[in-house]
């Protein structure tokens, strides 16, 4: 097990994780070069639904690794860190790739499932099919928040034929032991800000699915939903068969698992992450020697700002994807 550490130190003028979380999101210089532009392909899945996978259009050298990001809860191609690591993988000529999970790329998806955090059977097929559509490339892969969570528990389930797939995996701000983060973002300013925005997304969703397939909830129960506890319970949880929340959050959980991993993996949590508590990341008797973890004391939650010019204003977002990237590229 590695403990290398992100050498990261937040601008003066962002103190906090909500500071560090919220500029990120909103506010932060995502790219240096020009803005990514993607091409779209729709694949079908294995039970007859279908994702939708954004590649970006910059040129990659024949041969050239292929970086493929997995987005967190309700995210996509169009996320600030998308968009940065999309930056990171122009600059030094490597193909990209965003599969967005089920209803995340703008359309509904068919199916009355859609995608949660230990989703790693569709983490298997997806790298399967990029291993198969691009036999020159090697695959390297990162994961954002819960996208990290389903590839830290992909890379576990697989043991040591994840080196089939890929050369590394990376998993970034992932709430890796998901009770403790479910419940820290339902509570105070977290449950404010963060479960109000994420319910504000999920919800409508929810019920369009529950139009396509009539009876599939409660539809006067989720109304009532006020957190992701409720919201989990209701539908994320049946839906993709768990009996409850606790049963959910307790086995799609990759850090009980992370010892099992055989591909060199790095997992990056900064501790004032506003929702994954400091005292709930893995330490280094929990995980195997191919596990490195950086554990940086600032950064927030998939923010890691970093000032550049005049004053240090504004700031950027290209210093994660730069270090995860080069930590990447490091093990082809």
């Amino acid at each position: 097990m590695n403990t290398d550490q992100f050498p990261y130190a937040a601008p003066w003028w962002l103190p906090g994780g909500n500071a560090q979380t919220l500029w990120a999101a909103l506010a932060s210089r995502r790219h240096f070069g020009p803005a990514p532009t993607w091409t779209r392909s729709r694949w079908s899945t294995p039970d007859g639904d279908f994702i939708d996978v954004d590649q970006a259009r910059h040129t990659s050298r024949s041969g050239a690794p292929l970086l493929v990001l997995f987005h967190g809860l309700e995210g996509s191609s169009a996320s600030q860190y998308a968009v940065a690591f999309a930056d990171f993988a122009a600059t030094h000529g490597l193909a990209f790739a965003v599969p967005h999970f089920r209803g995340c790329s703008g359309e509904l998806n068919h199916a009355p499932r859609a995608y949660h955090s230990g989703d790693f059977e569709e983490i298997d097929w997806i790298l399967k099919r990029f291993a198969t559509e691009h036999p020159g490339r090697p695959l390297i892969a990162a994961g954002v928040s819960l996208g990290g969570n389903a590839l830290m528990r992909w890379a576990a389930e697989m043991g040591a034929s994840a080196g089939q797939r890929v050369r590394a995996v990376a998993s970034i701000c992932s709430p890796l032991d998901l009770a403790a983060g479910g419940h820290a973002i339902g509570r105070g300013f977290n449950r404010l800000v963060y479960t109000r925005m994420f319910m504000a997304s999920m919800v409508p969703k929810a019920l369009k699915k529950l139009e396509q397939h009539p009876g599939l909830f409660d539809r006067t129960a989720l109304l009532a939903a006020r957190d992701l506890f409720e919201f989990d319970n209701l539908f994320t949880a049946p839906l993709h068969g768990f009996r409850d929340t606790p049963d959910y959050w307790s086995r799609a959980s990759a850090k009980p698992v992370l010892h099992q991993i055989r591909v060199p993996a790095l997992a990056l949590n900064a501790r004032n992450d506003p929702f994954v508590p400091a005292a709930s990341l893995p330490t280094p008797q929990q995980v195997g020697r191919h596990v490195t973890l950086w554990q940086p004391g600032q950064g927030g939650h998939v923010g890691f700002p970093v000032a550049h010019g005049v004053l240090g204003l504004p700031g950027n977002v290209r210093a994660m994807p730069d270090a995860v990237g080069h930590w990447l590229l490091s093990h082809l």
